[in-house]
């Protein structure tokens, strides 16, 4: 790792040091970075639990337990300076013990984590554990979730060095399809900072997006031969309804959309990654515009930018509106919502009005705040699409 000095157009290396030298302890230090930014090992993870230790009959404690977004167990082993012998087959053990967790006792681990950390999650109100998971996986609800399949269960093995036994061993066990991972952690000095690196080495990135590639066109023509599950059924056939009312109505939002599976279905509003959603689930309607764009910065600029018109929206709307910054993520909301039995088919034809109703009030609140929006970032430089593309 290297400095730039621009003026003089030279690099200087940055000092790679250990944790050792620096003071800086597994459980205290790299274990609570990684529960706290768990990107930081390349994918998004869902942190379920710290210190696990409900295994019967040993009093092990696994370093952190989490979620990936196919619902597979990931678990998540630390060391610091030197990964040491004997971390593969610690690993191992645990992804044993944790095979034969129930989706009911997974969200009871989970529920005891965010009630152990109420300050860390939110203003001090209760989280509830299906909820969140439920919206890390991007589904309408729990009973739609998979978790821990089979032999899904994964590890991540993360250490400053690691030493050839355990990497012998990970590579072995690769060959025998165990979805395991080695992340190479180093700590810089830069100054009175402390700067680290998080390098996958076993697989290579490469070589991993290849099996997971692999992977995803094998259960994807493993899904094709699979009827679809009765809430997917009903989805489809809820859509291709809701669609025939849109065709005949002045919102054309929908126009060149198709029915889907999915409990959502999004059309553009003029504004790249940036969609209206109709939300249909078991228990909630819901419509709603996301602020998806890649950039965290663009979709706060542009949430805080409609919510300085929160009052005019809303008075267009005629409703009072929920608006999700979301500070934590990439992406904010703005949505309205009604709680209901979504799968009773008697009651879809008021559904459906409900979101052609909803979804016209929205569309009509939100597009000339919205080309205000594209207007205000255009002239102070960002470059967000024409609303006209």
């Amino acid at each position: 790792m290297f400095t730039v000095d621009r003026e003089s157009n030279r690099i200087s290396p940055v000092t790679a040091t250990t944790f050792d030298e620096l003071g800086l302890r597994e459980r205290d230090h790299l274990q609570e970075w990684l529960a706290h930014e768990p990107s930081a090992l390349g994918e998004e993870l869902l942190i379920i639990q710290k210190e696990f230790a409900g295994f019967t009959d040993t009093r092990e404690r696994l370093d952190l337990l989490a979620l990936d977004k196919d619902g597979n167990l990931v678990i998540i082993e630390n060391k610091l300076d030197d990964s040491g012998r004997d971390v593969a087959w610690q690993a191992i053990k645990y992804a044993s013990y944790c095979r034969s967790l129930k989706k009911g006792e997974i969200v009871d681990i989970f529920q005891q984590y965010l009630d152990g950390h109420v300050g860390e999650f939110n203003d001090g109100d209760d989280v509830d554990a299906s909820s969140q998971i439920c919206e890390f996986m991007n589904a309408s609800d729990l009973d739609e979730v998979r978790l821990n399949p089979g032999h899904g269960q994964r590890i991540i093995m993360v250490a400053r060095s690691f030493r050839k036994e355990v990497t012998c061993a990970a590579l072995w066990l690769i060959d025998y399809g165990i979805n395991i991972q080695c992340h190479k952690v180093t700590p810089y000095s830069l100054g009175e900072k402390i700067l680290i690196s998080v390098e996958q080495i076993i697989p290579m990135p490469e070589a991993d997006e290849l099996m997971i590639s692999i992977r995803q066109k094998e259960e994807q023509e493993k899904n094709t031969q699979i009827e679809l599950r009765k809430s997917e059924k009903l989805r489809l056939k809820y859509w291709e309804l809701c669609l025939e009312s849109f065709q005949g109505s002045s919102c054309d939002l929908y126009n060149n959309i198709n029915a889907s599976k999915d409990h959502w279905l999004s059309a553009g509003s003029g504004m790249r990654g940036c969609p209206y959603s109709l939300i249909f689930g078991k228990n909630e309607l819901r419509v709603e515009i996301v602020l998806g764009r890649s950039s965290t910065k663009e979709n706060k600029l542009v949430f805080d930018f409609l919510h300085k018109s929160k009052e005019e929206i809303e008075g267009n709307f005629g409703e009072t509106m929920e608006w999700r910054r979301l500070d934590e993520k990439i992406s904010s909301k703005i949505q309205f919502s009604c709680k209901m039995d979504g799968y009773d088919e008697d009651l879809w034809q008021g559904y459906i009005q409900w979101h052609l109703e909803y979804m016209t009030k929205l569309e009509n609140a939100l597009k000339k705040p919205l080309l205000e929006a594209q207007n205000q970032l255009s002239n102070e430089g960002w470059q967000i699409e024409s609303l006209n593309n």
